[in-house]
């Protein structure tokens, strides 16, 4: 008595990698890939390498890192206490997946894009005259002919001008943007500090604390504001080429 043996054949669907599965998962049960259901897409993604081992087929290292990853964030979700930011905002521990998610997403459209090229490139004719064109322009361009015509003469002219490029940029004239130590919100202070300390302050002390060009102009712009603000008085003295500022209110109590 012959038996017969009968076979069943499992197939199992390949993926090139765990987020490849995990974006299977999300688009047959479209779900919401800003919401994910961590606990569903745990259980199916366990249980896809369970069937994997299964079968014998050796389970990747970013399966278990991602499902490691899966199942550390279901822990998260699962604690009675969520994790908070610097500004006191709740963490979602599936933040960072989704990130991974989206990225992934996008690249895989890329290369989707790159396959089809591909397949259209592919079915293109090759041309066969390319060989030919190769040849006539090697046989119209004389690289012998054009080195026979070199001389000592030209080799020291093309010398002599790489010389003088070298020397014009090393000699270029270099900008150098320098910030000024000062502000006119801070001269403008320290004239308030130095004004309650006496009543007026000459021009000429103001120059010698500041003896720089940059230290007198921003001074003096501060001046003008102050004067413009109605913060500050002038008095010129005769036969100097000085003055002395005050206080508006100490200037007004004199008079």
């Amino acid at each position: 008595m012959e038996t017969t043996q009968e076979t069943f054949e499992v197939k199992l669907p390949l993926f090139e990698g765990p987020f490849d599965l995990l974006l299977f998962f999300i688009e047959r049960d479209e779900l919401d890939i800003y919401d994910i259901p961590i606990a569903t897409i745990t259980n199916d993604f366990l249980e896809y390498i369970r069937q994997m081992e299964q079968l014998n087929i050796e389970v990747a290292s970013e399966f278990i890192l991602v499902a490691a990853t899966l199942m550390r964030i279901k822990s998260k979700m699962l604690l009675p206490r969520p994790q908070l930011d610097d500004q006191g905002n709740e963490i979602d521990p599936r933040e960072e997946l989704v990130r991974h998610l989206l990225e992934y997403k996008k690249y895989k459209s890329v290369i989707d894009n790159f396959h089809k090229l591909e397949e259209v490139e592919l079915m293109k004719e090759k041309r066969g005259n390319l060989m030919k064109e190769l040849r006539v322009l090697a046989e119209t361009t004389n690289v012998e002919a054009e080195l026979q015509d070199v001389t000592i003469f030209k080799l020291m002219t093309i010398f002599e001008k790489i010389l003088k490029r070298q020397e014009a940029e090393k000699n270029k004239p270099v900008h150098q943007v320098i910030q000024f130590p000062y502000t006119v919100e801070e001269q403008k202070n320290y004239l308030r500090e130095e004004l309650t300390r006496r009543p007026r302050l000459s021009f000429t002390e103001l120059i010698e604390s500041y003896p720089t060009r940059i230290g007198v102009i921003f001074n003096f712009l501060a001046i003008l504001e102050m004067l413009a603000l109605q913060e500050l008085t002038i008095q010129i003295g005769e036969g100097f080429s000085n003055f002395w500022i005050a206080k508006a209110e100490a200037t007004e109590a004199a008079i």
